[in-house]
């Protein structure tokens, strides 16, 4: 997270608070938070936010894409499981491609719901990851969906996905408990947006 000043209240706890003033600083502090491990979260702040931002965001290949929060006519989520932990589906938007497009065909790839429908828009997300040696920086685009427990959900295999279901609310604590800390806000926004 990046922000112009110093937070007032507390941080979230493992979370790393920093005064960030030029590239070399920055560089460090990445290569600190991802070589120990120790904090599930980093804050860096500088007077100069946007400044910050753009030497951030200059370190990363940037990557589009999409996903959605589906909600079925029984009030519960679609989750998917990859790689070990909770999930929703999303992916990467192609070239040309419209953002909710993408957003729709990605759940449909990785979950087999063909009627799908855009009901609202839920905030943006960011998070970075290594492939093949090249850092890269992803901004997902999340959509609130309808969809029908109606139809068959298949789990895209070739995409690392084991399995793919629908929660109700009162489970939603347990997948928070084993998803990625970048995915919080969307299932926040999402059990506010279902009440």
């Amino acid at each position: 997270m990046i922000s112009s000043a110093a937070p007032a209240g507390a941080l979230p706890e493992q979370w790393l608070l920093l005064r960030v003033d030029g590239r070399d600083e920055l560089t460090a502090a990445v290569a600190s938070f991802t070589r120990t491990r120790a904090f599930s979260g980093m804050l860096l702040f500088n007077s100069d936010v946007e400044g910050l931002w753009r030497m951030f965001r200059a370190n990363y290949r940037s990557v589009p894409a999409a996903g959605g929060a589906v909600v079925d006519e029984l009030g519960r989520l679609l989750v998917i499981r990859r790689l070990g932990k909770w999930d929703l589906p999303k992916g990467k938007v192609d070239k040309g491609e419209a953002v909710d497009e993408a957003a729709i065909r990605e759940v449909n790839e990785e979950c087999g719901l063909k009627e799908l429908r855009i009901i609202g828009v839920l905030p943006a997300t960011w998070h970075t990851y290594e492939r093949k040696g090249e850092a890269h920086l992803k901004r997902t685009d999340w959509f609130l969906m309808q969809g029908s427990s109606e139809e068959l959900l298949v789990p895209q295999h070739e995409e690392d996905i084991e399995e793919v279901r629908w929660v109700p609310v009162d489970e939603l604590p347990s997948i928070k408990a084993d998803t990625y800390p970048s995915l919080l806000p969307v299932f926040e926004a999402w059990e506010q947006a279902v009440r």
